[in-house]
């Protein structure tokens, strides 16, 4: 063989190589990359919305560890590919599906996705979550947690778990009730979408930019920019970037919504906000009603007396609670019903059991806050 013809088969392995490298790396549904000291999370399901599979969710959490212990690492970012997409959730559709066949992934998926969430918590390096677009449900579990979410014009954010007969899940317990007044009860239970700067008043996001594709690279190359990053250093950068888009035109409108909630859906029951919202008679009170009376009724005694608990707990017990209300709820048939009615068939026509609020007894709603067998329950 001729040096000629060495050189030119090296150059096909190199080329085929690279070929191979960059179709693993862009058919992963999470890419995970380290640059320089920083650590890139990239959730690259796209077509899916970025929902977390239990493959997504283990390979972040694997790799989330890892960071956490190696000490050359100072900063995580999190980000998702796809247009005005971070991430709408978890793959409700494979848990209800693993559900009917009583398969291990109903405890397994979430086990590690509060793991996940209580270690994004709780992480001392900086961890930035740039969410441009939609971030619910399981997204919001991968970002609220951290010390900055950057949210844009384009953010949608929403807990909509209460539409498909589940509950407020991945820490919705912790940070809901620590929102301004009642805005996160009545996230939780309307499934309502906050956008934009709103996310950013409402105390969602930390931080605002201009979704500009320009502006987004931008951003993300400032911070791995950062020689040392600090969360002072962090914080410095991205209010620096905010200034930039002023956010007094969205003021009015944003407080006058938050007076309405705190009015309407204040009260010490369930029952109590209903009662408000029926007695105020106006087009958005009742609209609002119509919109509770579609939603899981078991859903919403459970999501109210978990925001309610979780006021006064930690993450993590708010984690642990939360664990055990899952396992009950993949065996409940509002939640099997709800991924069938919106996420399977798509005929928007559950069928809730019990249909009303008065049905759900206080017997049934303690059963899903009670402890599991020993062995079953959530350990950190």
């Amino acid at each position: 063989m001729t040096l000629r013809m060495v050189r030119r088969f090296c150059w096909k392995r190199l080329a085929s190589s690279i070929l191979r490298s960059f179709s693993t790396v862009t058919t992963d549904e999470v890419i995970l990359e380290r640059i320089g000291n920083k650590g890139i999370v990239t959730l690259n399901r796209p077509k899916a919305l970025n929902a977390l599979s239990m493959t997504m969710i283990r390979k972040i959490l694997n790799q989330m560890k890892a960071w956490k212990e190696d000490s050359s690492v100072k900063m995580i970012v999190v980000k998702g590919t796809g247009d005005k997409i971070f991430c709408a959730g978890g793959d409700a559709r494979a848990v209800a599906l693993a559900a009917k066949k009583e398969d291990p992934l109903t405890e397994e998926f979430f086990r590690e996705e509060y793991r996940l969430n209580f270690l994004i918590g709780t992480i001392q390096i900086p961890y930035v979550s740039i969410i441009d677009g939609l971030t619910m449900g399981g997204g919001a579990g991968l970002s609220v947690h951290g010390h900055f979410r950057i949210a844009t014009e384009r953010t949608v954010f929403a807990m909509p778990e209460a539409a498909i007969g589940f509950f407020a899940s991945v820490g919705g317990s912790h940070f809901l009730p620590r929102l301004q007044g009642k805005l996160g009860r009545y996230l939780a239970l309307t499934s309502c979408r906050l956008t934009g700067h709103d996310v950013v008043k409402a105390g969602v996001a930390t931080h605002f930019v201009n979704s500009d594709s320009v502006c987004i690279k931008t951003i993300e190359e400032d911070l791995l920019k950062i020689e040392s990053p600090s969360l002072q250093k962090v914080d410095k950068l991205l209010c620096e970037t905010q200034e930039q888009f002023p956010m007094k035109d969205w003021d009015l409108s944003f407080q006058l919504l938050l007076r309405k909630i705190n009015t309407l859906f204040d009260g010490g029951s369930l029952n109590a906000i209903i009662e408000n919202l029926k007695r105020d008679k106006s087009e958005w009170a009742n609209q609002h009603l119509q919109t509770l009376f579609k939603m899981s009724p078991t859903s919403l005694k459970v999501i109210f007396h978990q925001l309610e608990l979780g006021k006064n707990m930690s993450l993590q017990e708010c984690l642990k609670m939360e664990y055990r209300i899952s396992q009950r709820f993949v065996k409940n048939q509002d939640f099997l019903e709800g991924v069938r009615a919106f996420l399977i068939d798509k005929d928007n026509k559950p069928v809730w059991m019990p249909p009303t609020v008065e049905e759900v007894s206080d017997s049934v709603l303690k059963s899903y806050f009670a402890a599991l067998p020993e062995d079953k329950e959530l350990v950190f």
